[in-house]
């Protein structure tokens, strides 16, 4: 199993947990962005930055992952074609996306967007806290423990 990150906006605290999980059961780690993103020196952790464009960090990811590897992501839309190819996902938040919940997800995703394309303010997500921080940190260890 790799890990994939989708790196433009996952928190910089969410990375770090991910950078001692990959060191910790030598898993492959590598972020996906359309900027540079720094990290630690490892033989198991690298980055790709691709070019800036709508979409571009994901269609990489969705080219580059394989069966039962693990994406970190809070865009739904490719969580779902990762489901597809029968990876697994894990938003920053550590809510495990699942084939049982995605389409919903999605539904709402697109009932939000409407919403604000008719000028409805909707606020966006409220700020990751630790409970966040520690169901990410725990889904996480679940699914690097049953990979093994």
């Amino acid at each position: 199993m790799k890990i994939w990150v989708d790196a433009d906006a996952c928190p910089i605290v969410i990375k770090e947990i991910l950078f001692k999980a990959s060191e910790r059961t030598q898993t492959e780690l590598t972020l996906v962005a359309n900027q540079a993103i720094k990290v630690p020196g490892s033989r198991y952790i690298k980055s790709i930055q691709v070019q800036a464009g709508f979409d571009v960090a994901d269609d990489e990811i969705v080219k580059l992952v394989e069966e039962g590897d693990l994406v970190i992501t809070a865009d739904i839309p490719l969580a779902d074609e990762v489901l597809e190819k029968g990876g697994q996902a894990l938003s920053p938040r550590g809510e495990l996306y699942t084939s049982n919940n995605i389409k919903s997800r999605l539904n709402m995703r697109d009932f939000m967007d409407t919403m604000r394309a008719s000028g409805e303010h909707t606020g966006g997500p409220p700020p990751l806290n630790q409970g966040n921080r520690q169901q990410f940190a725990n889904h996480l260890d679940k699914i690097l423990c049953s990979a093994d």
